[in-house]
């Protein structure tokens, strides 16, 4: 999974393809839970780009978006919000593959 380098790349990627950005932090502990399945959820849904943003790096952005729980999963699709599965909770494979399908 590509990680998010700087707000410039956000806005282009947001504005351009289709992109799933993935809110988390490394000291995040259900973070880590989902991360094992992170690669067969990309594979599975290669229509979208999978973008990791670190929300210690990010926190203006998370605000800005109202990311105030993670791990947190916002999509676009050329500048348009497609949907966001954002709680504080932890999350399953099959609750996360549901939302990318609810899309």
């Amino acid at each position: 999974m590509k990680k998010l380098a700087s707000m410039e790349e956000f806005k282009q990627l947001r504005e351009s393809g289709k992109h799933i950005f993935l809110f988390s932090a490394d000291w995040c502990p259900d973070c880590r839970v989902i991360e094992p399945v992170l690669p067969e959820i990309e594979e599975k849904y290669n229509e979208y780009t999978f973008i990791y943003v670190d929300r210690d790096d990010f926190l203006d952005l998370c605000i800005s978006m109202d990311i105030f729980g993670i791990p947190s999963f916002v999509a676009f699709q050329n500048g348009e919000e497609l949907g966001r599965f954002v709680s504080k909770n932890r999350k399953t494979k099959e609750e996360i593959e549901q939302f990318i399908e609810g899309l």
